[in-house]
């Protein structure tokens, strides 16, 4: 298989595992000196600035101008995809373990498909339910709401939030006045979020908590160089040169790679409610991922009717 595609996206896939399951270390890292809304508004507004910087002179800007529609939409998929799913993960870090919160986030794929069901009426293969019924117990399990788990219940929940709220915001991606160009669209949506996360961070008073440790400023750099852009540009470069079925595979190999970082380089302990519960999201996210490539008409939604594109399951994390 690895001669079929091809060196190169085998090592840009391998890239995208490791990279988008270390930035779940290096939030952990951050969280500890940095308030958490602030340590992610640094983030995506250095990650969009130099990601608009790189983008904006390159492509067809005639044909793909920035107005207020495009930045309007921007501050919308920001407002999802960064302050409700970034932020809510940086600031359920604080207390959530990086392989538990790597395992909860996997979940995105299930809202992805279940949203765009629900709303949009895309009609699913039967084996996507499968999924469906397997992914919450597995989530059930692991958030534990009736027994005497040692995760923290309210801050797993909210993780599940924000996951929820990227899946709402790459939905509504698809339909968006956004850039057509994927790294000025990104930059512009990072940017947004960023801004976002900051006015965020400086109503809920969190400038004073601040302590710019080495540590936190080396963890935030990371995701900025490395998750955001390394990872990104292998992820991109992957949706134009490997079928969509094998990108989205990171989809559930990063919540494993995570939970085995979190336990080599944090010394997380590896329970096995996090092994059962991760198995069961994990196949739960194959079936849903392996379904979503099955070409089945479209039903009635909340919002449509007819025919319409196929959500994907393999939306980056940035």
């Amino acid at each position: 298989m690895a001669a079929r595609h091809g060196v190169r996206v085998w090592i840009a896939l391998g890239t995208v595992y490791i990279v988008w399951g270390s930035t779940f270390i290096a939030l952990a890292i951050a969280v500890r000196d940095l308030p958490p809304l602030l340590a992610m508004a640094g983030r995506h507004l250095v990650a969009g600035a130099l990601l608009l910087a790189f983008a904006l002179p390159r492509g067809e800007r005639e044909r793909d101008p920035i107005g207020r529609a495009q930045i309007g939409a921007a501050f919308v998929f920001g407002a999802l995809l960064f302050l409700v799913s970034h932020g809510s993960l940086a600031w359920a870090q604080q207390t959530v373990p990086a392989g538990v919160a790597a395992l909860l986030v996997g979940s995105i794929p299930i809202w992805m498909a279940l949203l765009d069901r629900v709303v949009y009426g895309r009609r699913l293969h039967p084996s996507a339910y499968v999924g469906f019924g397997l992914g919450f117990v597995g989530l059930a399990f692991l958030v534990d709401p009736f027994g005497a788990g040692s995760v923290d219940r309210f801050g797993a929940v909210v993780i599940v939030f924000g996951a929820l709220g990227w899946a709402a915001g790459s939905l509504y991606a698809r339909g968006a006045p956004l850039p057509r160009r994927p790294f000025v669209s990104a930059g512009l949506g990072s940017l947004c979020g960023g801004v976002l996360l900051l006015v965020s961070s400086v109503v809920t008073g969190e400038l004073g908590d601040a302590r710019w440790t080495l540590d936190a400023l080396l963890a935030v750099g990371y995701l900025i160089l490395v998750g955001s852009f390394v990872g990104f540009t292998a992820y991109v470069w992957l949706l134009r040169a490997a079928p969509t079925s094998l990108v989205a595979t990171y989809a559930y190999v990063n919540p494993v790679v995570a939970v085995f970082l979190g336990w080599a380089l944090l010394g997380e302990e590896i329970t096995l409610q996090m092994l059962v519960s991760g198995a069961a999201i994990v196949v739960s996210v194959a079936l849903i991922v392996r379904a979503s490539g099955a070409t089945i008409a479209s039903g009635r939604g909340l919002l449509r009717r007819g025919n319409l594109a196929t959500a994907s399951a393999s939306e980056p994390p940035l």
